[in-house]
């Protein structure tokens, strides 16, 4: 019998979809995986409990007040888990030599810091935090190189994609044929709708997706298809490809997750429930597989399968993101800030929807196209003008 050494995993933002969804495996699998760190903003209830299962050795939460709650709130369970806080905690236990694998999942530029230590450290680098690439692009992907970190996508899309290439693929899709690569896209929950009524939509409404449970930013994004432009950008990191090679199909059903087009003509798709169990089981063993815990496929159950093109008109977002991909420069840090700004904005009632691609347009008209994001500071500058940007038109 094949003995498996117990690897260490750090999980940036444990209380999210995608956290709860990965210890659900890591639960499954106690021989090979162990909790090292989990780690929250201000959930103290629902990090609390899952300390009370793992017993992660750090935890760590958003502010000191946090940490103080949640400290006495173990002590009082006599679990010895430390607790630290803010972002120089993050990084700490993203890069620690304890730690095997991170889960990056925190949502949105909160997310970039860690994510970077992760990689720098040389660790086993599961992305569920799509802009940190985007934000970042060839910065992190050469913290990446030049640390021996490992780099698996999360989100179902790119993880289909990893899937559907070659084992030796290197960001190079001339040398092994690829043609294209197509990012499948519920269409979120206003696929149907008049256009002249999107306008008039409610966060309550934009947050019920058809197929995914996700947190309430992500499924905002779902429903104006940023998510899907940034994805795009991600893409084009991941894997080397130009955005021309890139396309997005809208798939109602959520079954195929994604496609890869090689020049023989053969098109190699991944296919499943959808349920982000299935690609984080994927990363976490590669080059292994093992139970996730969803349900094999049953494409008799499934029945129609549909695919369209996006439409511009209702999903202004998507445009968008590819055109501030082939500006490239800063550009996309400001689409992504904006749309954070702006989608924030949405959610607390004080933008409508359909303004949410406007305001990203403007900032993007408003952004330099000479920047360049060559470390993590620059970074952090250009996403903080945009947000300032953002604001401004929002507001004023």
């Amino acid at each position: 019998m094949k003995t498996v050494t117990r690897q260490h995993i750090t999980i940036l933002g444990s209380t999210g979809s995608i956290g709860v969804s990965t210890l659900d495996v890591v639960a499954r699998h106690p021989d090979r995986y162990s909790v090292y760190a989990l780690t929250a903003n201000s959930r103290i209830d629902g990090i609390l409990l899952q300390c009370e299962r793992f017993r992660p050795e750090v935890a760590v939460v958003g502010t000191a007040q946090a940490a103080a709650t949640l400290r006495n709130a173990l002590q009082k369970k006599g679990i010895g888990t430390e607790v630290l806080h803010g972002e120089e905690a993050l990084c700490q236990v993203a890069g620690a030599p304890r730690t095997d694998i991170v889960m990056a999942a925190i949502v949105g530029s909160a997310g970039l810091a860690p994510a970077l230590a992760a990689a720098s450290a040389g660790k086993k680098v599961l992305l569920a935090n799509k802009e940190a690439l985007v934000m970042s692009g060839q910065l992190f992907i050469d913290a990446v190189r030049q640390n021996g970190a490992t780099l698996l996508p999360i989100d179902s899309e790119h993880n289909a994609i990893f899937q559907c290439l070659p084992p030796t693929y290197q960001r190079s899709p001339q040398r092994y044929g690829v043609e294209k690569m197509t990012l499948t896209a519920s269409g979120g929950p206003f696929l149907t709708l008049e256009l002249n009524l999107l306008d008039s939509v409610t966060p309550e409404q934009a947050i019920a997706h058809p197929k995914w449970v996700m947190g309430r930013k992500i499924s905002v994004d779902s429903a104006t298809m940023m998510n899907k432009g940034l994805e795009v950008i991600e893409a084009h990191w991941l894997f080397g490809i130009p955005a021309a090679q890139i396309d997005v199909v809208i798939h109602p059903q959520s079954i195929i997750h994604s496609m890869v087009s090689f020049l023989d003509g053969s098109v190699v798709a991944q296919m499943g429930y959808p349920d982000m169990r299935i690609p984080i089981a994927y990363a976490l063993a590669w080059p292994e597989r093992i139970a996730s815990g969803v349900a094999p496929l049953d494409l008799t159950k499934v029945g129609l399968l549909q695919f369209e093109k996006p439409d511009y008109r209702r999903f202004p977002c998507l445009k968008l993101a590819y055109e501030a991909l082939d500006a490239g420069g800063i550009m996309p840090v400001a689409l992504n800030a904006a749309n954070e700004i702006a989608v924030a904005a949405f959610l607390e009632r004080q933008l409508s929807f359909g303004k949410i691609a406007e305001v990203v347009a403007r900032v993007l008209e408003k952004s330099s196209r000479t920047g360049a994001a060559s470390d993590l500071q620059s970074v952090l500058w250009h996403d903080n003008a945009a947000r300032v940007a953002a604001k401004n038109l929002i507001f004023s």
